[in-house]
């Protein structure tokens, strides 16, 4: 059984720009980034723009519209017969792809456009210099997403732990602990890995920042490179400040040839499959891993006709994200996991840093490459999405796999463990599962959060600011997960934490 080339879906062209003005008011909105982008990629997909009938716009942080595909539909001078606005996530460009190409797989779909694009360098220059760039009005009104105190604890929002860079340092301190690693190996590895991704970047005309680091530049904390979150510096923490656009044209086979795209342009896909953790993420069942995100990349190598894929893009909005990928992909530490450069350095244009790493990675087949992983990761290691990519069509039995249901959902659901009751008011023994300590703008130490159990398996997130305790804590020599404490709640209504000092 052979599939009909309307039935196979290819990316057909990509599109991608970086806007370093700095001044504001020359800067490009988000709105004509993916315009720019959309053109680009319409370029080299031999002008199948104009009969888009389907676009997905990855969610907007920078600056808001008011019906925004609308907009950009008029602007590109296109008429989707559907149009959606995208909701909030880094993994999001990921399932946009893979929906895409699932629509036109079925016949749902002709010609699919997903884009994104943000200007928050430009916004943060306007902020400082006290102006409005010239652009679309902004929408005050436009329907905002949730946001973090939408789901998150309580407990943790009023400990000061309801953001992302406070939050992956538990999972980094529990994991690196549970590999048998000290504070500094686990610094060395982040290093290294890290130094790679700058490396890549470094190669790459569309990157934010283009030097190449050393694991010690990375490592070190200096002026520049202060403590965000123990133990992340601002060298290993997603680069949001950038002005990035990207955008990806999918069609089918029969489609593209018959615009007369050479074969050699064209790049197929394969599996498709996600996961998802508890959104809660204090409630979980613990941090030493991720197994939403282990069963999605052990499907996805599975999937695989071969031993390895050729080409990665391991999220990584934080270090712990590739590190928990590599193992569960059991990949060697020479391994290349970017074809971008990373969040930290190609830059992390909020939601749409998976779009433009489908448009390097179409660059990667292209040039060689037999195949490729896009894995994106959404909110607090919670939301999981992994793509293949393949030089040709991934077809088990005529079946086509951009079809199958890998059912990863229903097998990580299991394994995620019982969800761990909260003390909102503990007193008592305690036991030290992961911490972070939380630095202001200085690269001063704030304060700790750890997070502790108690002898009845409840969990809580108390707070430390003694500089002795806070000094055992990021000792250099060990992780001091499993020491004995006590919490009890102080005069604030707030966990406190007694251990070594």
């Amino acid at each position: 059984m052979s599939l009909s080339p309307d039935q196979i879906p290819v990316i057909a062209g990509v599109g991608e720009v970086t806007d370093r003005s700095r001044d504001c008011t020359a800067a490009m909105e988000p709105l004509r980034l993916m315009a720019e982008a959309a053109q680009r990629a319409d370029a080299e997909a031999h002008g199948l723009l104009r009969d888009v009938d389907s676009v997905d716009i990855v969610g907007l942080v920078s600056w808001r519209y008011e019906n925004p595909t609308a907009q950009l539909s008029s602007l590109l001078g296109i008429a989707p017969s559907r149009a959606v606005y995208g909701d909030v996530g880094g993994e999001s460009p990921v399932r946009f792809l893979h929906e895409a190409a699932q629509r036109i797989a079925r016949g749902e779909s002709s010609i699919a456009l997903v884009l994104g694009a943000e200007a928050q360098y430009a916004v943060n220059n306007a902020k400082r210099a006290n102006t409005e760039p010239p652009w679309t009005p902004y929408a005050v009104d436009a329907p905002r997403f949730k946001r973090a105190a939408d789901y998150v604890h309580p407990l943790a929002i009023r400990q000061g732990v309801a953001w992302p860079v406070n939050v992956y340092p538990f999972y980094e301190v529990a994991a690196a602990h549970a590999w048998g690693q000290t504070p500094a190996q686990a610094q060395e590895e982040t290093g290294r890995i890290w130094s790679v991704y700058s490396q890549v970047a470094a190669g790459n005309p569309y990157s934010w920042l283009s030097k190449a680091l050393t694991p010690q530049e990375i490592t070190t904390p200096t002026a520049d490179n202060r403590y965000i979150s123990w133990p992340y510096t601002k060298r290993m923490v997603a680069n949001p400040n950038v002005n990035q656009g990207a955008a990806v044209i999918i069609t089918s086979l029969a489609k593209a040839r018959a615009a007369g795209i050479p074969d050699d342009q064209l790049v197929f896909f394969g599996l498709g499959a996600f996961a998802n953790d508890r959104r809660d993420w204090l409630s979980r069942d613990h941090y030493r891993h991720s197994m939403a995100q282990h069963v999605l990349l052990e499907t996805m190598q599975a999937q695989l006709r071969g031993d390895k894929f050729d080409a990665l893009e391991l999220y990584s909005c934080f270090p712990i994200v590739p590190k928990l990928a590599q193992r569960t992909l059991a990949l060697a530490p020479s391994t290349e996991p970017t074809v971008t450069g990373g969040l930290s350095f190609f830059g992390a244009p909020l939601n749409n840093h998976m779009t433009h790493a489908a448009c390097a990675m179409v660059q990667r087949i292209r040039s060689g490459a037999a195949n490729g992983l896009l894995y994106g990761q959404g909110e607090f290691v919670t939301k999981h999405y992994g793509l293949a990519l393949a030089r040709e069509p991934a077809i088990s039995n005529g079946i086509h796999d951009i079809t199958l249901n890998a059912g990863v959902q229903q097998r990580a659901d299991p394994l995620l463990g019982d969800a761990r009751a909260i003390d909102e008011n503990p007193d008592g023994d305690a036991e030290l599962e992961t911490f972070t300590v939380v630095h202001d703008h200085a690269g001063l130490p704030t304060h700790a959060v750890i997070l502790a159990l108690m002898p009845n398996g409840a969990r809580t997130a108390a707070r430390t600011t003694d500089a002795d305790e806070i000094a055992w804590l990021t000792s250099a020599s060990h992780f001091p997960v499993g020491a004995k404490g006590r919490v009890h709640t102080g005069a604030d209504s707030l966990p406190e934490w007694r251990g070594h000092a």
